[in-house]
């Protein structure tokens, strides 16, 4: 069994990128690097991940790549590049060679328009994309979801799309709708996917449990069933609320009643697929 995380990031901490990292995380302001990230996966017995972005600039995808290169673990990079650029598509063309670059991904939950993903421009980019083997990841709050559906529904519906961190529902209320009932309208496009992954940081960071997040769990499985969901960590983020292990070790009591196909499936065998790892 192959067991991937496909979604975890890396970073040489400084103020200036990664001044998104508030006081009650202050843990993560400092380096987090392939070494670091080896240990915990061989505690948790995890074979490979996909790395993610954490910085919005070309820079940051090169040394993303760079790294796939020499750690054999990484098995997959999710980058960033301008999409809205009248650059965007000689750089896509450029790096849609790699066979390390799987996918891109924008912060649009930090984007204050709600629309961003639905301007022209960024359509644009995007439907350029589509033409490649590269996937796009949706980086969004619960609010943005309405947006993410008439976005997907824009897109030519033969490339996959990825759901990062359930779409950050409000976990530390409990509040289960409208993300629910928007979840479920997301997922009738067959070719959109969801990671389990970005909860505890939705939840209380000290005093969450894993029976809160339950529901939101029950949610994701019911919504997209088990070959359209994936495991990821989120790590470092994670650690401000649970240790990687802790991380994994709660996935796997929340899918145990599952068959073990749909066990192996979602702790590896769609990443697997879905990426085209190797």
């Amino acid at each position: 069994m192959i067991r991937i995380d496909a979604h975890h990031h890396l970073w040489h901490y400084n103020t200036q990128d990664y001044g998104w990292i508030p006081d009650e995380m202050a843990m993560l302001r400092r380096d987090f690097l392939p070494e670091d990230l080896k240990k915990e996966l061989d505690a948790a017995k995890i074979n490979q991940v996909i790395t993610v972005q954490a910085r919005q600039c070309v820079e940051e995808t090169d040394w993303l790549l760079s790294l796939a290169e020499k750690y054999d673990f990484i098995g997959g990079v999710t980058g960033w590049l301008p999409i809205r650029s009248p650059e965007f598509p000689a750089l896509l063309e450029r790096y849609a060679q790699n066979p390390r670059l799987k996918a891109l991904r924008h912060v649009v939950q930090d984007e204050p328009d709600n629309r961003y993903m639905m301007h022209t421009e960024f359509l644009d980019g995007a439907y350029e994309l589509s033409k490649t083997n590269l996937l796009y990841e949706i980086l969004i709050f619960e609010r943005q979801l309405p947006e993410a559906i008439d976005f997907v529904t824009a897109m030519p519906d033969d490339r996959v799309y990825i759901l990062d961190h359930i779409a950050k529902p409000k976990i530390k209320t409990g509040e289960m709708e409208p993300w629910a009932s928007l979840l479920k309208k997301l997922a009738e496009h067959e070719n959109v996917v969801c990671k389990l992954s970005g909860m505890v940081t939705e939840a209380d960071l000290k005093n969450w449990t894993p029976e809160q997040l339950k529901p939101y769990i029950e949610t994701v499985l019911e919504t997209f069933g088990t070959k359209r969901v994936m495991f990821g960590s989120d790590w470092p983020v994670c650690t401000s609320a649970v240790t990687y292990r802790g991380w994994v070790d709660c996935v796997s009591s929340a899918i145990s009643h599952l068959s073990s196909d749909e066990q192996e499936a979602i702790m590896g065998g769609n990443a697997r697929t879905i990426y085209g790892v190797r």
